[in-house]
């Protein structure tokens, strides 16, 4: 994609501005960071703590707040939001895909339905009643079990994995190296041997979700497991059989969520957090990264810690935990005035 200042000016739906709206346009061809930009790159400010960056950026143009100063360098667009305007700008220079058409190599069975410009990858494969929407991709070595749907304009990554009876919405993004569906940790001990349990449900996910690389998420033992429209999931998630994760619920990296549990709508949990089986998490909370969390958390609230406890409480307990050391100094400094004091005392019984 290139933009002139002129076509840029009216995707952000701003005038041009008026000191260059008479001179040669100059032309937009990608995105970057301040420091990395080259003369048809854009970029933003957020606050006037980057007025430096601004001044020595190679920019060609820097979308800034109203209140922005006026500074040398780039050409300064100012915008009430200059991150959501670039990130709305940034969406125009996404690479095309490299997947097109159909490649030879993907196996595609006869009961298999594609919408409309659907791409599929190298050596993918799409099973019996796999049912994909329009302009779905496909990528190379994607697996496709029966009876997966996928709904319009969804993007499954290469060598991602969707086993049987798995429901994907609209607009999912399942990124590289990802499981879906797979059985979920079921057994049973018999007297003598852990026994499997099978693992008979499906996996739901919903609209406008993003799943990040190498994430786990397990078919239900009955029933469903499923992710609510809008959640973003990072890379290394686990999520268990049975699980409702609610709708645009964020989860970090490495955090998992057990068996059974429930995550309200809008919860955040931190990177290296894990959920416990049947507890639920109320929407609106926060649980701060490496928390363990083994009983229900209330709504909106903020947690952190093992076990996960207030916010507040933690911390004043991890302040007293680091004075530690010297109350454990003075504490042998005391014992040992107390133990002199008694030598003392029992001297001048003796020559009482």
């Amino acid at each position: 994609m290139v933009y002139d200042l002129p076509q840029l000016c009216a995707r952000l739906d701003i005038p041009v501005p008026a000191l260059r709206s008479a001179l040669a346009s100059p032309e937009f061809r990608g995105v970057n960071t301040l420091q990395l930009a080259g003369d048809t790159d854009l970029c933003f400010a957020d606050g006037a703590d980057q007025i430096p960056a601004v001044q020595h950026s190679g920019a060609a143009a820097v979308l800034v707040h109203d209140s922005f100063p006026v500074v040398s360098g780039p050409l300064l667009i100012r915008v009430a939001e200059p991150r959501a305007s670039f990130f709305l700008l940034a969406e125009s220079f996404r690479p095309t895909s490299e997947v097109q058409g159909i490649h030879p190599s993907a196996v595609i069975d006869p009961g298999a339905v594609l919408g409309e410009g659907v791409a599929v990858g190298a050596c993918a494969v799409l099973a019996d009643g796999v049912r994909v929407g329009a302009r779905c991709t496909i990528g190379p070595g994607v697996y496709l079990g029966p009876g997966v749907t996928l709904g319009a304009d969804s993007v499954i990554e290469a060598n991602a994995a969707l086993h049987r009876d798995t429901s994907v919405g609209k607009r999912c993004i399942v990124h590289s190296g990802t499981v879906i569906g797979g059985d979920g940790f079921g057994f049973h001990w018999d007297g003598h041997a852990h026994r499997k349990v099978p693992q008979l449900g499906r996996v739901v996910i919903e609209d406008d979700v993003d799943i990040g690389c190498n994430c786990c998420v397990d078919r239900a033992t009955l029933g469903e497991t499923r992710i609510g429209r809008g959640a973003k999931i990072d890379n290394l998630v686990q999520i268990a059989h049975n699980t409702d994760i609610g709708a645009h619920v964020i989860m970090a990296g490495q955090s998992g969520v057990a068996g059974s549990s429930r995550v309200g709508e809008g919860a955040v949990i931190g990177g290296q957090v894990a959920v416990s089986d049947h507890v639920a998490v109320g929407a609106g909370a926060r649980l701060g990264g490496q928390s363990g969390v083994t009983k229900d958390v209330p709504p909106g609230a903020a947690m952190f810690g093992t076990p996960a406890r207030p916010v507040k409480d933690t911390l004043r307990e991890l302040a007293a935990l680091a004075q530690l050391p010297g109350l454990l100094k003075a504490f042998k400094r005391q014992q040992q005035e107390l133990d002199a004091l008694r030598e003392r005392c029992a001297e001048l019984e003796r020559r009482a």
